[in-house]
């Protein structure tokens, strides 16, 4: 059986107002008792409602998978046009406040905060030796949901160090999109002071995960600066580099490798059902990704969603190496591989997500589709170099070379030439290296919105109103319609 030294099994399941989305259901959920007198008195209870928090982690199956078919990388897919309405409508832009994907990204982040906070209301309740390290992770996963959160929704109810409780409706409110990121900011920075650089259990946030994320945060608000800075101090003296051996990326073998700056754990070692994807330990996004009804060699079969352009494959320059990585030609593959077999889905492009596509032999022992151990490479060190990149380039006086030295490694490994452009024409292969670097990994909708290009990029995107998404209309029930929509919708 395939062995993660973090199982992030499911303890505790608190979300906005002690609610969830579980398909179209909304339920309320059990949680520890409020007061909490009988919890956290040792270490053991603390590191248990951590682990509880690290779960949610892996319901950004959703998220990733969401963010490209939102953008120009890929298309909804499916069976058929009708197949998972609220992926389509996301696709196509027409996506409503009663939309059960965005209401379950909403449900499950949020879950995810309250979990930190759960960790970080009792804090200072119990004393042990590397209480420090759990709590710098407790306060780097509610930056990572927060994140999450105010990237996909922008202003959202904020609570810090206290659980969002059934009953806090009828006073909580939304926090502005500023304040949320100071909060983010804040967080991440004492992260990155109390975390260690090194876990002895893989998973686990590290110092590098919280500068790396604070970068980020940065890039997203336009100091760049300030993600200079941080991503510069990441990059010099943080153990991490690219590996050379692209082919093994995202294979089994690349797992955790020195280009992991953080990465979602997934285990095949519980199932799930349709009717509550957010219980499977496994990677779900990898079988709404696979070919659909495949039989042949090396892949599993999947349910051809998030179904790459053509655009994204023209993309990738003659001889990048990352191409054949990110991209499968299955019209090409059958042909070299005798036996293979599979039905064209909605939107049939040819392509798929080969990064994120069921493999046999993946050490699967349940459903290849719903517990697939497939993990998430939420940041990679190449994308740390092309945001400090992007940031020195941008930045009020410009490095570019410093800018250049950076895209330039990461180009290097794609078997590329060299780029020596500045300015403006720089900014502009930095953007096209992201998109190539990262196609396939949830980024490409945020990257467009940021750098204000999404309204000529995606088909459908309305400026003033898709740049977020609705805000779920039970949401808007539950406070007694207090708060204003989002723009639009």
């Amino acid at each position: 059986m395939r062995y993660k030294t973090i199982k992030f099994s499911i303890i505790l399941f608190i979300s906005a107002f002690a609610v969830i989305s579980c398909g179209d259901d909304f339920v309320e959920v059990d949680s520890f008792d409020e007061n909490s007198e009988d919890y956290f008195n040792n270490e053991e209870e603390y590191q248990e409602a951590l682990t509880a928090t690290y779960d949610l982690l892996q319901a950004t199956y959703l998220n990733v998978m969401l963010g490209e078919i939102a953008s120009d990388n890929t298309l909804a897919g499916g069976e058929s046009a009708t197949d998972v309405p609220g992926i389509q409508e996301v696709d196509d832009m027409t996506h409503t406040p009663i939309n059960s994907q965005l209401g379950d990204i909403w449900s499950w982040m949020f879950a995810g905060v309250n979990r930190a906070n759960y960790v970080l209301e009792f804090k200072d309740k119990t004393d042990f030796s590397g209480k420090e390290s759990v709590i710098a992770e407790a306060t780097f996963l509610r930056a990572y949901y927060y994140f999450e959160l105010v990237k996909w929704f922008g202003d959202v109810p904020l609570s810090i160090d206290e659980r969002l409780l059934f009953g806090d409706q009828d006073v909580v409110e939304r926090t502005p999109t500023a304040e949320v990121y100071t909060q983010i900011e804040i967080d991440l920075i004492f992260a990155s002071e109390n975390l260690p650089s090194s876990q002895t259990d893989v998973g686990r946030a590290t110092k590098g995960a919280a500068q790396a994320l604070l970068g980020k945060v940065y890039l997203y608000q336009d100091k760049f600066t300030e993600a200079a800075n941080v991503l510069d101090n990441l990059i010099v003296t943080g153990p991490y580099d690219l590996v050379t051996d692209y082919n093994s990326m995202f294979e089994f073998e690349g797992e955790n490798n020195i280009e992991s700056v953080f990465e979602v754990q997934y285990t095949d070692e519980e199932g799930a059902g349709f009717d509550c994807l957010q219980c499977s330990e496994g990677n779900v996004a990898v079988g709404f990704n696979g070919i659909r009804n495949y039989t042949g060699p090396v892949f599993e079969s999947g349910f051809s969603f998030n179904i790459p352009t053509q655009e994204v494959v023209d993309a990738f320059e003659e001889g990048d190496i990352r191409k054949d990585v990110a991209i499968l030609d299955i019209e090409s593959w059958a042909a070299q591989n005798s036996g293979v077999s599979f039905v064209s889905g909605n939107e049939h492009t040819g392509y798929y997500n080969r990064k994120y596509i069921s493999r046999q032999g993946d050490l699967n022992t349940g459903d290849a589709n719903l517990t697939n151990p497939n993990n998430y490479r939420a940041i990679r060190f190449a994308d740390v170099l092309l945001m400090a990149a992007e940031a020195h380039n941008r930045k009020a006086a410009p490095d570019d070379i410093k800018a250049l030295s950076y895209l330039n490694r990461v180009r290097t490994r794609a078997m590329l030439a060299n780029v020596t452009t500045t300015g403006n024409n720089l900014t502009a292969d930095i953007y096209k290296e992201r998109r190539v670097e990262l196609v396939g990994e949830g980024h490409r909708f945020f990257d467009l919105v940021r750098t204000q290009r999404a309204a000529q990029e995606i088909d459908g995107f309305t400026t003033s109103k898709n740049e977020v998404f609705p805000i779920p209309s039970i949401e808007l029930e539950l406070v007694g319609n207090r708060w204003t929509q989002n723009t639009g919708y």
